[in-house]
């Protein structure tokens, strides 16, 4: 276990030097498990923190340059304190851009209805292509949007929820 790979998981997680250092020791020094377990406790946190009440947040807008395309979001958190802090900010203007980049129908795969899933060719592309959460990044397209507000959990302590968005575009 190396103070280098510590750095590289703190830096990839987002989480304490304790957490990732815990990490290791239990992967036996391999990074890349490592990060698994790591990325584990992030899923197993955010449901843990998903039954708590969030009703604090802010809305953000994104108007792309020239003005002909724009979104609006909505992204709840448990306090105020957390609402006003760079990290959530940062994680609601990049969802503005992601929605005004990308054009998603639905939040989430159980937002779609079923009669429109059945009616797509490839149901899993469809899902991937419709569902903010389960798109590709823009900023980082090795990570789904949906691991990037795990992030946003875990660097918070509080449960984050997407709850709305809309898209604008001229003509559209």
């Amino acid at each position: 276990m190396s103070l280098d790979d510590i750095k590289r998981l703190r830096e990839l997680t987002s989480l304490g030097i304790g957490d990732c250092k815990d990490a290791l020791k239990e992967a036996g020094g391999d990074f890349d498990k490592a990060l698994k377990i790591l990325k584990n406790k992030g899923i197993q946190l955010t449901k843990k923190k998903q039954s708590r009440t969030a009703s604090q947040g802010r809305i953000e807008a994104y108007v792309h340059f020239g003005g002909n395309l724009g979104a609006l979001v909505e992204v709840n958190c448990e306090t105020d304190f957390v609402a006003r802090t760079e990290v959530f900010k940062n994680f609601v203007k990049d969802l503005a851009m992601q929605v005004a980049a990308t054009a998603p129908k639905y939040i989430t795969r159980q937002d779609i209805p079923q009669s429109e899933l059945k009616e797509v060719e490839n149901p899993d592309e469809y899902v991937k292509e419709s569902c903010l959460l389960e798109q590709p990044f823009i900023k980082d397209n090795k990570i789904a949007v949906e691991d990037y507000l795990r992030d946003v959990v875990s660097q918070t302590g509080e449960n984050v929820i997407v709850k709305r968005f809309v898209r604008f575009s001229l003509g559209g």
